[in-house]
């Protein structure tokens, strides 16, 4: 699924961190769950009686594909994207002098909002 998302023209790092940090916030819910034996997330496995092994084996493979993506992707992850950058027509001033002045200019652009909001 991350896979075919991560796919397609419209893709930016906006949301390529966002569905990487949602895969990364799933795959630890499933590790906590798991470990703690609620498998309603997997349907075939509530059904199945699961041994200690093998729930600790399947909490192992989860804590490495999490660590593995966490540090692949690591760059992604922890990039710090401005608010301006995400909502060009909000709060300005949180932003430098210079910066301030573009969006000001970018932000009275009628044709620039409705290219936005589209």
């Amino acid at each position: 699924m991350v896979n075919l998302q991560l796919q397609g023209d419209s893709l930016n790092l906006i949301k390529t961190k966002s569905i990487l940090s949602a895969f990364l916030a799933r795959v630890k819910l499933m590790k906590q769950n798991i470990g703690r034996g609620e498998f309603s997330q997997f349907p075939n496995l509530s059904q199945t009686s699961c041994q200690e092994d093998d729930v600790s084996t399947d909490v192992q493979h989860l804590n490495a594909l999490y660590s593995d993506f966490e540090s692949r992707f690591e760059d992604i992850l922890t990039m710090v994207i401005p608010p301006w950058i995400i909502n060009p027509y909000g709060d300005i001033e949180e932003t430098n002098v210079i910066i301030q002045e573009e969006l000001t200019e970018l932000s009275t652009n009628e044709e620039l909002k409705v290219q936005f909001k589209n």
